[in-house]
């Protein structure tokens, strides 16, 4: 895997992080706590927080609240390309030449590795032997990029297992969760773990234990938030980096 290097302080630009948002006070917590952990990986780096749904501070106010001149990266806490990415981010940074966007975290095979050690024990031990399956829950997006993205990651997490993986999606997108659990156990798997593509614990995955799973794993934070710091922070520097035009490494 190729990494850009980081910029030096005098060229480095304000990131920020700019999240979903939820009600969820469990949600709230793990989010802060990857902002925390992106500026304590960087020093010296400043790091915004900006949502574009639920929470405040809106990115459109931060972005105003720059001062003028001032450089800066959003970075999206978020796992796929959709529409908050596409219209709200895009829309935020278009006619300021000192804005850029970043990408999304996923898909990236450091994230497959994540939700396999999130699954919980399952008959048949951790792997649930070869005839167990793995809904790969999503939350969802009618933009047929996220589903790709998604199926990506998909198909990375079938690198690390013998069990059939399937995605399933909380709307926008075929099959539901519900459908997936369904359609494995129809194709013969005896046991079925729901992976939780989704940062935070939310209204999304308080709903996962109705899908009819035998077990439902954790989202990727808060266990996961070291390595999505470090995700965060090479799509700033490579986005900081195309922007001023320096070759990448």
């Amino acid at each position: 895997m190729n990494v850009t290097p980081p910029l030096t302080s005098a060229l480095q630009p304000v990131l920020i992080a700019c999240a979903h948002g939820t009600r969820s006070p469990e949600g709230q917590r793990c989010i802060d706590a990857l902002r925390a952990e992106i500026a304590a990986q960087r020093p010296g780096l400043r790091v915004l927080e900006a949502y574009v749904d639920v929470q405040e501070p809106a990115l459109p106010d931060v972005v105003a609240a720059l001062p003028a001149g001032t450089r800066a990266v959003v970075v999206p806490l978020l796992l796929s390309v959709g529409f908050h990415l596409r219209v709200d981010i895009a829309q935020a940074v278009t006619g300021r030449e000192e804005l850029t966007a970043a990408g999304p975290l996923g898909p990236d095979p450091r994230l497959a590795q994540l939700l396999y050690d999130r699954l919980p024990d399952v008959p048949g031990g951790h792997d649930g032997g070869t005839a167990g399956g793995i809904v790969l829950a999503a939350a969802g997006s009618s933009d047929p990029a996220a589903a790709l993205s998604v199926e990506s990651v998909a198909d990375a997490l079938r690198q690390l297992t013998p069990r059939a993986v399937l995605a399933g999606y909380g709307a926008g997108a075929d099959p539901t969760v519900a459908a997936a659990v369904t359609g494995l156990r129809a194709q013969g798997s005896s046991s079925v773990a729901i992976a939780c593509y989704l940062l935070a614990p939310g209204f999304f995955h308080d709903q996962l234990a109705g899908a009819g799973a035998d077990c439902v794993a954790a989202p990727l934070l808060p266990t996961g938030t070291a390595v999505l710091a470090r995700i965060a922070l090479e799509r700033f520097d490579h986005a900081a980096q195309s922007a001023l035009g320096t070759p990448q490494g």
